[in-house]
């Protein structure tokens, strides 16, 4: 059995047994962890990555470290923590499926594909959220990513997208993520903001309810005007071109309505693009154990919970962004809040009522930081069906929006045919990329709402050897 808090891979023959598995390394399960953990519980803790943080603690390395010091160094505070109160961090394991028991979760070492079933009393899944994309032709050229990533090479390895990035799509990431390309010493032709923003409205007037996220656009502003970066609003990438990467974006208005007759789209040279239109919870093991959830207009998954994050099947709770898009600080309050719960069902102390309040208090304010952020920033599914036929929405199955739209108009059609009959979402990333926008299309074709793609195990691609080798073994 690995030392308590250490980082390990190594299983054990039989699997592991624990009283709490924790999935998902980020701030809602470190904070999770960390607090059970010091209630005496024996906690693992299971991460996809080879490290604890997740996307917004990711760690720096090597020179990087050395030369720029330790990246949002609370993080590193916390994994502290958790290694402190004594978890075991199981890191680089994928959890891919859930036994037939509904308390062994499937899990396989991302290098070997070893497998190693860890059986829990209580299972906390804070798996977060994945970068909603939205295809336009040319979205597969090298240099097209998402803002998360531009953002990723700035903070953690220094190194800015190109010299004339756009970023585009919607959302205040797209301005935090223009920032860190500055600072990393790149340059950026333009923020390309789908709505507006930042035009006075009854929504932008709710921020003044929010000083601290006004101090922090305040900043970003001031940052892109010293670098004269425009920040355009009402428009959206409508093709990206090159041979061999990108080399040219054309924007045009995000309401063709409301365009001036006659307009062609603008021309912008550049050799990097950063497209993303907000975040979409990772519910697929969440659906695995059965939770109830809710379905919103994009198709995305959400689980019906209580106030402290349990769900509607007994011993699995929720925290984080797979419970509600909020960030990083809803995400630590709402492990707090899933530890408490799992503490309290499994009869061990609960925190003081102080720490609770505290929690709730801070849950409560981000998630309405979080519903105004969603008015200022729509993302509806009007806006994931103006692409053209010829758009490649999945790219790992190479369908082309045509074929969606011919497989929504067969008579009686739904999401899941779609898919089967395209393969749309069946390569590696299994929708995780092209789902939005394939259920709009097939949606909007067919004239009426149906059922999300359903999860299935694997959840994401393993290796042979996880099936065929033993637990642990490999």
């Amino acid at each position: 059995m690995p030392a308590p808090g250490a980082d390990s891979a190594v299983g054990q023959p039989g699997g592991l047994r624990c009283d709490v598995a924790v999935v998902g390394g980020g701030p809602a399960g470190l904070a999770a962890a960390a607090q059970l953990g010091r209630a005496g519980a024996d906690v693992v803790l299971l991460e996809e990555a080879a490290e604890l943080g997740g996307q917004y603690f990711k760690r720096r390395h090597g020179a990087v470290l050395a030369g720029y010091g330790d990246y949002r160094p609370e993080g590193t505070r916390l994994i502290s923590a958790v290694r402190g109160a004594g978890v075991r961090c199981l890191t680089g394991r994928l959890v891919w499926g859930i036994d037939d028991d509904r308390r062994t979760l499937l899990t396989a070492d991302v290098s070997s594909g070893a497998g190693l079933p860890v059986t829990a009393r209580a299972c906390i899944v804070a798996t977060g959220a994945y970068e909603r994309a939205i295809p336009f032709p040319g979205w597969q050229l090298p240099g097209v990513v998402t803002p998360g990533y531009a953002m990723h090479l700035a903070t953690c390895d220094r190194i800015a997208l190109g010299d004339r990035v756009v970023l585009a799509g919607t959302g205040p990431f797209l301005l935090a993520t223009a920032c860190a390309v500055l600072r990393a010493g790149g340059g950026v032709a333009a923020v390309a903001e789908m709505n507006r923003p930042y035009w006075p409205s009854a929504a932008a007037l709710s921020a003044l309810r929010f000083p601290g996220r006004l101090r922090e656009l305040a900043g970003y502003a001031a940052t892109l005007a010293r670098h004269r970066v425009p920040v355009l609003q009402g428009c959206r990438v409508v093709a990206a071109r090159g041979t061999g990467r990108v080399r040219e974006v054309l924007m045009g208005a995000s309401d063709p309505a409301a365009a001036p007759d006659g307009a062609t789209p603008r021309r912008l040279e550049v050799d990097g693009l950063a497209v993303g239109f907000g975040f979409r919870p990772a519910t697929e093991l969440i659906r695995l154990f059965g939770v109830g959830c809710a379905q919103d207009e994009l198709g995305d998954v959400f689980p019906r919970l209580d106030e402290l994050g349990r769900t509607t099947v007994p011993g699995v709770y929720t925290a984080g962004e797979v419970a509600q898009i909020a960030g990083m600080r809803a995400a630590v309050a709402s492990g707090s809040l899933a530890a408490a719960a799992a503490a309290m069902d499994l009869g061990l102390p609960r925190p003081p009522a102080s720490v609770l309040h505290d929690a709730a208090a801070s849950l409560g304010a981000e998630r309405r930081f979080a519903a105004l952020t969603a008015r200022l920033y729509p993302v509806t599914a009007a806006d994931c069906v103006t692409m053209p036929d010829e758009t490649l929405v999945c790219r790992c199955e190479g369908v082309r929006a045509a074929e969606l739209r011919q497989a929504g108009a067969l008579g009686r059609n739904d999401n899941s045919s779609a898919k089967a009959a395209t393969r749309a979402g069946m390569g590696p990333c299994q929708g995780r990329q092209c789902a939005t926008a394939a259920m709009a299309l097939v949606t909007a074709t067919a004239g009426r709402k149906t059922a999300a793609f359903a999860a299935r195990m694997p959840i994401k691609p393993v290796p042979l050897a996880t099936f065929t080798d033993g637990p642990g073994e490999g």
